[in-house]
C-alpha cells in the first residue's frame, strides 16, 4: 500500500474540491491508502475503507504569512500533513495550500537531504512532442548560485528518471543562447559545474537551452533559477487561457467562423487538451527528506487529483532514494567551489 497525506482544507476550495479528488483517486488506484487531514467536522462525511481522518484544529490560509504559518497555527491541516511524513505514517504529503508556508513547514520538519543547501519546486510543462518538460526551480529560490543550480539539477534528473522511465533524462541549462559564452557569471559558471558533472557520469547534460526549448520538447529536464522559472510557469498558464478563449470567440462570431470552427474542432479540441494545466498539476518539493508534492491553489477535482497520483507515483518509483543516491554520487561537485578545487579536478574524484 502507498499511503498518502493529503491537506484536505488547503487551496482555494477546500474540502469541496480535495474529498472529491481524494474519492476519484482511489476508485483508479486500488494499492493506495489516504489520511485526510483537516476539520473533522468538515471531512466526516467521507467514507472509505482505504481512509483515514487525521484530525487538525487550525488551517493555514492562502493569505497567512510565512511566520504565521510556521510559529503561530502548530496544528495546521498542512503540518499535520508533512508530520505524516516525518513520523513514517504516510510516503508522500500533498497539498494546495499556501505555497511560502508549505515550502517553510516542509523545510523545518523534514530538513534538507545532505549535500542540498536549497530545496526546489518542479513541475512539467506541456511541450510540442505531446509530453511534458520538468523545470525547476520554480519559484522557491529567487536568488541562486552556480551550486545550487548544479543541485537542482542532479534532483531534476532523478525526478526525471521516474516520469521518463529513463535513467538519463536529458538536462539542459535556460540561457539567453546556446552558446558556451553567452549569460551572466552564475550561469557561467553553472554551465561549468554542469558539462564537469556530464563528464563525471552524474548528468546526460545537453548544454544550454533558450525559452522556446522548454515548449519544444529538446530536452527532458530544465534548470534555471526559480524568478525565471515562475515566469515561465505563469507565462504557460497564460497561453492556455489565451487558447480557450481563442476557441470560445471563433465559436461565437459569426456563422463563417463557426463554421471554419466546427471544421477544426478535433484538431483544437487535442491543442486545448494538451495545453490544459490540470494534465500536469503536481509540483515537486525536492531536496527534502520526505516527499512534499504542492498542488496549485485553484485547482479543481481533476487537478488535484492529478496532483494526488504525481504524488503515489513519486513514492511508487522510490522518488526520494533515487534522489539520494544521485546526490550521493555527486557529492564531490555539490560542494561549494570557492576554496575547493578546480571544476575539473573535482569531476576527477569520481573518475580517477
Amino acid at each position: 500500500m502507498i499511503t498518502l497525506a493529503v491537506d484536505c482544507m488547503g487551496g482555494d476550495h477546500g474540502p469541496r474540491v480535495t474529498l472529491a479528488a481524494c474519492r476519484h483517486f482511489l476508485e483508479r488506484h486500488a494499492d493506495a491508502e489516504l489520511l485526510l487531514v483537516g476539520l473533522p467536522e468538515q471531512l466526516a462525511g467521507f467514507a472509505h475503507a482505504r481512509a483515514r481522518i487525521v484530525p487538525a484544529t487550525e488551517v493555514v490560509t492562502m493569505d497567512d504569512p510565512v511566520e504565521v504559518a510556521l510559529r503561530r497555527k502548530k496544528d495546521s491541516s498542512m503540518r499535520v500533513a508533512i508530520q505524516q511524513v516525518k513520523d513514517g505514517a504516510a510516503a508522500a504529503a500533498v497539498s494546495a495550500g499556501n505555497t511560502g508556508a508549505l515550502m517553510a513547514i516542509a523545510r523545518y520538519l523534514l530538513k534538507t537531504l545532505d549535500g542540498i543547501e536549497r530545496p526546489a519546486i518542479a513541475t512539467q510543462l506541456p511541450n510540442a512532442k505531446g509530453g511534458a518538460t520538468t523545470v525547476l526551480d520554480l519559484g522557491a529560490n529567487v536568488d541562486c548560485t552556480a551550486e545550487h543550480l548544479l543541485q537542482f539539477a542532479v534532483m531534476g534528473a532523478a525526478l526525471g528518471s521516474v516520469l521518463k522511465n529513463d535513467d538519463q533524462p536529458s538536462v539542459g541549462l535556460l540561457n539567453i543562447g546556446e552558446e558556451v559564452i553567452k549569460g551572466n557569471d552564475v550561469i557561467k559558471r553553472a554551465g561549468e559545474l554542469l558539462r564537469a558533472a556530464g563528464r563525471a557520469g552524474d548528468l546526460n547534460f545537453a548544454g544550454n537551452v533558450e525559452g522556446n526549448d522548454i515548449f519544444k520538447g529538446t530536452v527532458d529536464i530544465v534548470v534555471c533559477d526559480g524568478f525565471v522559472g515562475n515566469v515561465a510557469l505563469k507565462a504557460s498558464e497564460g497561453l492556455a487561457s489565451v487558447i480557450v478563449g481563442f476557441l470560445k470567440e471563433e465559436f461565437s462570431r459569426n456563422i463563417f467562423t463557426r463554421f471554419a470552427a466546427i471544421c477544426a474542432y478535433p484538431v483544437l479540441t487535442a491543442l486545448k487538451h494538451r495545453m490544459d494545466y490540470r494534465r500536469y498539476n503536481g509540483a515537486a518539493l525536492l531536496g527534502l527528506r520526505g516527499l512534499v508534492f504542492k498542488s496549485h491553489g485553484s485547482a479543481d477535482e481533476v487537478a488535484f487529483e492529478q496532483a494526488l497520483a504525481r504524488a503515489y507515483d513519486a513514492a511508487r518509483n522510490h522518488l526520494l532514494e533515487r534522489v539520494q543516491a544521485r546526490i550521493a554520487h555527486a557529492a564531490p561537485l555539490l560542494q561549494p567551489q570557492e576554496a575547493a578545487v578546480p571544476v575539473e579536478a573535482a569531476a576527477a574524484v569520481l573518475h580517477p
